[in-house]
């Protein structure tokens, strides 16, 4: 069974975070620069939250609230779910589709080490699915 420790070998291992008194405006300049759609808000070698653009969405636009006046921690998801090294895909995979998350930070001895997106474990399982089609195709032809 692969793990979440699996997927972070074939991945880049950058982990961007902001602090929580900075603007919207500010994060959302920060996630675009760096192409992604979700930060981590560390403070004090802590995760204290999650900023994504589903926040941005729901949170500021929705509500007519400007991302120059709004600090992220007004609008963050607090104490995000988390996941470990040795978690399994299915298992993360099920985290996220039934509570309607695209995005789980990783902790291990406490402290934050990564995060993955459903994009990363939808990879992830479909490389696996190859490898099992080529194993059996294997069987088969021999």
């Amino acid at each position: 069974m692969k793990t979440v420790s699996n997927i972070l070998k074939q991945k880049p291992s950058h982990l961007f975070s902001i602090n929580s008194s900075i603007s919207v405006f500010d994060a959302l300049t920060v996630m675009m620069e760096k192409n992604i759609s979700a930060l981590l808000i560390i403070e004090q070698d802590q995760l204290r939250g999650i900023f994504t653009e589903r926040d941005y969405a729901r949170k500021i636009v929705l509500q007519g609230k400007s991302s120059k006046d709004t600090q992220v921690n007004e609008v963050m998801t607090a104490d995000p779910l988390t996941i470990s090294l040795n978690d399994g895909l299915e298992y993360c995979m099920n985290l996220m589709t039934d509570k309607h998350i695209r995005h789980l930070p990783v902790i291990n001895d406490g402290k934050v080490v990564a995060m993955i997106s459903i994009g990363d474990l939808v990879k992830a399982i479909i490389d696996s699915q190859k490898d099992t089609i080529k194993q059996l195709e294997g069987y088969i032809n021999s």
